[in-house]
């Protein structure tokens, strides 16, 4: 694996010119969700081209014909909040992008977050709760129901598990008390 290279200084100082609080780098409005939208659109035209076989505003060259069609727009769920996206299309509707998949909504990951909370034992109205105060992200109880429900054969084949014959248990049971008898100390157990 190669280490990434480091951005370079410039860049970074232009990019933090306005920060004056946390909010102006991870708030909803800040800079980190800015730069999220910004690099996930440009990876999906880069997409596009790889797709299309040519840059926008370039000559035709794949055989079919097929072009850009405009743009669809989609809102990513995650743990940065709700991030809306322009997704490219094409004539033909042959396009399928990479980094964020047809139909996709939540980011790899939201999932896990609601199952981890499912189960620390929160209720589905919990975990909604949870989600819009630490994300600001509205999730409808029917998806939280959905992705815990996808989980649920696991969690009866795991209950339905043959158990051990045997299993060894250990009581350990002590008092220690430290008692004074004619100005000497001893122990007591």
């Amino acid at each position: 694996m190669t280490t990434p290279k480091p951005l370079p200084t410039g860049l970074i100082d232009s990019l933090l010119a306005d920060y004056k609080k946390p909010e102006d780098l991870i708030g909803e409005h800040g800079l980190l969700k800015q730069l999220t939208k910004a690099l996930v659109e440009r990876a999906l035209q880069a997409e596009m081209a790889e797709h299309l076989g040519h840059d926008k505003h370039e000559t035709v060259i794949n055989a079919t014909g097929n072009t850009r069609n405009g743009k669809s727009r989609k809102t990513l769920k995650g743990e940065f909040g709700e991030l809306p996206i322009e997704i490219p299309r094409d004539r033909e509707g042959s396009f399928e992008p990479l980094i964020i998949s047809k139909h996709q909504t939540r980011w790899a990951g939201f999932d896990d977050k609601i199952l981890s909370l499912y189960a620390r034992g929160m209720t589905v109205r919990e975990i909604q709760q949870h989600l819009t105060e630490m994300y600001g992200t509205e999730v409808s109880p029917t998806l939280i129901s959905t992705v815990t429900d996808g989980i649920m054969d696991e969690v009866k084949q795991w209950q339905s598990r043959p158990l051990d014959a045997v299993y060894p248990v250990i009581y350990l049971d002590c008092i220690h008390a430290k008692v004074r008898d004619a100005g000497s100390v001893r122990a007591k157990a």
